[in-house]
């Protein structure tokens, strides 16, 4: 049996994607579990962004929200959302993680509602937040998410997030810069990116005890595979240890 759960598995994943010296655009919860891990392993140099408007802060400890004043220490600046998201509008913000109720093959993001009746559906969510202008402004839009069939679906409800639309230049068309878009898809089971030209999502790794017969499975449209697929890493000794007693020793994330 593993020595990690899911949910550490997920974060070590999204943790290694994240470069030294690049810039990333996060929320709480997972994101900031895996932009902490990074920066605590190989990325001492990234720069963390806030919605609330945080920047470059040296985070102590979990914070609980964007605006926690966690998202402040030892920042470089103190700003507000107006900035944060002006900073993405002039294309210097390379990352940025999402999530929501429904993916599908374009990853495109729904977490405004549950049902095509926009007046009257079966369940309402929070909406974007800041969620549409991170997409639509930060290079590399990753997800991090339960692999289900519920979730992966072929037509989203609602399109609260733009992903590459309806495929191919789709996204340009609609006047979205070119060259940014959603770059990874991490589940428990697998790891996804889009295929180059059609832009659909596309099996690249799968997970330790899964297979691609399993992904599929437990998706609501066909997914493209690489032309090799590999195992994806489990989680490190040591990355196992930072995530523990370093980033979220209460498990408010890793304990899920």
């Amino acid at each position: 049996m593993p020595d990690y759960n899911v949910m550490e598995l997920m974060v070590c994943v999204a943790s290694r994607e994240l470069e030294e010296g690049a810039s990333v655009g996060v929320g709480t919860g997972v994101p900031c579990a895996a932009t902490m891990l990074a920066q605590k392993t190989h990325a001492p140099n990234l720069l963390i962004v806030f919605e609330a408007g945080g920047v470059a802060p040296l985070l102590p400890e979990m914070p609980i929200s964007v605006g926690d004043s966690r998202t402040f220490y030892k920042g470089v600046m103190a700003s507000g959302m107006v900035q944060i998201m002006e900073t993405c509008a002039r294309g210097t913000v390379d990352y940025t993680f999402l999530g929501g109720a429904q993916i599908d093959m374009y990853g495109n993001l729904n977490s405004t509602q549950i049902g095509f009746d926009h007046d009257r559906p079966k369940v309402r969510f929070p909406g974007s937040g800041g969620a549409n202008d991170f997409a639509s402004l930060c290079w590399r839009t990753m997800v991090v998410t339960p692999q289900d069939s519920r979730r992966f679906v072929e037509k989203c409800d609602f399109i609260t997030t733009p992903g590459y639309l309806t495929g191919d230049d789709a996204r340009e068309k609609a006047g979205l810069p070119k060259g940014c878009g959603p770059y990874r898809i991490i589940t428990n089971m697998a790891v996804m990116d889009f295929e180059p030209v059609s832009k659909r999502m596309r099996i690249i790794s799968i997970n330790p005890g899964y297979s691609v017969e399993d992904v599929q499975k437990n998706c609501g449209f066909e997914l493209l595979k690489a032309d090799k697929i590999i195992e994806t890493a489990p989680p490190t000794a040591e990355e196992l240890r930072i995530l523990r007693e370093e980033v979220d020793p209460e498990r408010y994330v890793i304990g899920r």
